[in-house]
């Protein structure tokens, strides 16, 4: 058993699937030969070669296509977007395309594609660097959508999108990439795909998170427990579909929820959660949900990327907020 960081897990469960399954690929810009920005995709070109490693040219919209193409033929491409900010011109071959492929040919082609891309912010990247807009995606009926947390996550969930017969947008949340490690066994062992994972036991509130922001929401848990407050945390994981069952049922136990998450707040996915809330678990609740996230502007540039982001102060305050009604 190994202990890796998220971004070493990423290339096990790469490596893993494509020793296991010949019919996946790894495609995108610049991951053979200098195996990925963050070496996501160190080594594979040397071990499986440049015709299941493939370096394409700086061309987004043909990665997606050519993605569509091999998965509705048999083939199960992974491909990654460098950044999230360069993934919007493959909005157009997701949506109209890898989304639709199962209805609009009634069941007799499916599209199991992965679309993997580095988001979110807090490394001092340039614009279009630093996005968190993985509403866009959720929005999109037929994809589903994958935020790991930390590395054995990212290795099972990774697995689970590759071996899932429809499209699956995973994101990487940069910041954590090389956060810390973890003992990853790699045995190719998946985790479930549409289900959140419970971090934390707690009973007094239930702080409701993914990616990066588990950092975060989990310190901020450690420090309610000097103020006498239990925090549950949860890991959505998957965002889209997403798992509401399991928020509501912790919500049942605490009576007070709070949503964290980096992304912009207006129509961001803790708005959904929010909703759902409201709509099947009201009378569960004490206090009004409290949402804390990054602000409704362009990330800003790296002088004050972390005041964009949310804080471990933010958190308590909201916490303290929903905490105060009785």
């Amino acid at each position: 058993m190994a202990s890796v960081a998220m971004v070493e897990a990423v290339t096990m469960a790469l490596a893993w699937e494509m020793e296991n399954d010949d019919s996946v690929v790894v495609l995108g810009e610049d991951v053979g030969i200098n195996g990925g920005v963050f070496r996501a995709t160190a080594g594979l070109e040397q071990r499986f070669g440049d015709q299941r490693v493939i370096d394409t040219p700086l061309a987004e919209v043909m990665i997606a296509g050519l993605s569509v193409g091999m998965a509705a033929q048999g083939m199960k491409p992974v491909a990654e977007a460098q950044f999230m900010g360069f993934i919007y011109p493959m909005v157009d071959q997701i949506i109209c395309h890898a989304a639709r492929m199962r209805h609009r040919t009634r069941g007799r082609l499916s599209c199991p594609m992965v679309l993997r891309a580095p988001f979110g912010g807090g490394i001092h990247a340039p614009e279009h660097h630093s996005e968190s807009t993985e509403a866009i995606f959720a929005h999109m009926p037929g994809v589903r959508v994958v935020i790991p947390s930390s590395p054995s996550r990212a290795y099972g969930l990774l697995l689970a999108a590759i071996r899932d017969p429809d499209p699956v947008v995973f994101l990487e949340p940069k910041r954590i990439y090389r956060l810390h490690k973890e003992d990853v066994e790699d045995n190719g062992e998946d985790l479930p795909l549409d289900v959140c994972y419970v971090l934390r036991d707690g009973s007094d509130v239930t702080l409701v998170t993914w990616g990066s922001m588990v950092k975060e929401t989990l310190e901020a848990a450690q420090k309610l427990d000097a103020e006498g407050i239990s925090a549950e945390v949860i890991d959505v994981a998957t965002i889209s579909p997403l798992d509401m069952d399991s928020i509501i049922e912790s919500v049942s136990k605490t009576g007070r929820c709070v949503i964290v998450h980096e992304a912009a707040r207006m129509c961001g996915v803790g708005a959904e959660i929010a909703a759902g809330l409201a709509d099947a678990g009201i009378y569960h609740l004490h206090a009004p949900v409290k949402r804390v996230t990054g602000y409704d502007s362009v990330m800003p540039l790296y002088k004050m990327e972390m005041k964009y982001m949310p804080s471990v102060q933010r958190i308590l305050n909201a916490v303290n907020e929903v905490m105060e009604v009785s």
